[in-house]
C-alpha cells in the first residue's frame, strides 16, 4: 500500500532523514521506533508533504505522491494524527468532527456515525469544547477527526503520548480495533514494547536513518534491540 524508496527531507536547508526506504503493506499495523530525535515525526510528516524532501519517492498504491498537498492525500484514503496540535481546543467535538470531513462530500452522517461507533464515550461530549476534554479523550477526538473521512491508511505520531497506563491500553485496544476493520496504520511511538505487541513488522530509525526492521515479534524477542531501544525486560 505504502513504499518509501531513499527518501531523504527535513526542513529549510537542513535534512534530518537520510534516504529512508519502508514499505506498509495493506491491512498492516507497522510501527517506527528509535530514539528521541532520530527524524521519525519528520519522516511521517514527510509521507503527508509537510516537509522539504529532496531524495527519492512516495508511493501508495503503486501512484507516486512525493510531495502531494496534505488535502490530495485525505481524497486519495490517507488520514493524519500528528503528536501536537492534532484538535481545535476552542471548538467543540463536534464542531471539530465536522471539520474533519470537510473536504469529503455527501455522508456526513454516516461518517459521523461510523466514529462515535468507534469511540463512543465522544458521543456524550458533542456540545463539550474539546480544550475541556480529558487527555485520553482529546486523543481518541484526534483519531476520530482523522477517521471522518474514512481513510484506508492513517498516520499515527505518538498517539499514546503523556497518558496514563491506563488510558494508554483502552487507546491501543482502540487501534487495534481500527486495523481490524480494514484500516492499514502506520505508526510512530515512543512506547516500542506495547506498540510492537500490536504490530505485524516494525522499522527502527537512528539519526535519521534505517537501523533495522523486521517481524514485531523478533524485534521484541531480540535481545541487543530490547538493550539499545526497547529497555531491559
Amino acid at each position: 500500500m505504502l513504499d518509501l524508496e531513499g527518501v531523504t527531507a527535513g526542513y529549510t536547508d537542513e535534512d534530518i532523514i537520510h534516504a529512508v526506504s519502508l514499505h506498509v503493506s495493506s491491512g498492516e499495523i507497522v510501527t517506527i521506533i528509535g530514539p528521541n530525535g532520530c527524524g521519525k515525526s519528520t519522516l511521517m510528516k514527510s509521507i503527508f508533504g509537510l516537509t522539504r524532501q529532496r531524495a527519492g519517492r512516495i508511493l501508495y498504491r503503486g501512484q507516486d505522491i512525493t510531495a502531494k498537498n496534505p488535502d490530495y492525500l485525505v481524497r486519495l484514503g490517507l488520514g493524519y494524527v500528528p503528536q501536537e496540535r492534532n484538535i481545535f481546543p476552542s471548538l467543540t467535538v463536534g464542531e471539530n468532527l465536522e471539520i474533519g470531513g470537510f473536504l469529503i462530500k455527501g455522508e456526513n452522517k454516516e461518517r459521523l456515525d461510523f466514529v462515535l461507533g468507534l469511540f463512543p464515550d465522544l458521543a456524550d461530549r458533542m456540545g463539550q469544547r474539546a480544550g475541556t476534554l480529558s487527555g485520553g479523550e482529546q486523543k481518541m477526538l484526534a483519531i476520530g477527526r482523522a477517521m471522518v473521512t474514512k481513510p484506508d491508511l492513517l498516520l499515527l505520531d505518538e498517539p499514546s503520548a503523556a497518558l496514563s497506563p491506563k488510558i494508554m491500553s483502552q487507546l491501543f485496544a482502540e487501534i487495534k480495533a481500527i486495523n481490524d476493520i480494514g484500516v492499514t496504520i502506520l505508526m510512530v511511538e515512543q512506547n516500542a514494547r506495547r506498540a510492537l505487541a500490536i504490530s505485524d513488522r516494525g522499522y527502527i530509525l537512528e539519526m535519521g536513518r534505517n537501523r533495522l526492521d523486521g517481524p514485531a515479534k523478533s524485534l521484541l524477542d531480540d535481545p541487543k534491540v530490547c538493550q539499545l531501544f526497547l529497555g531491559r525486560r
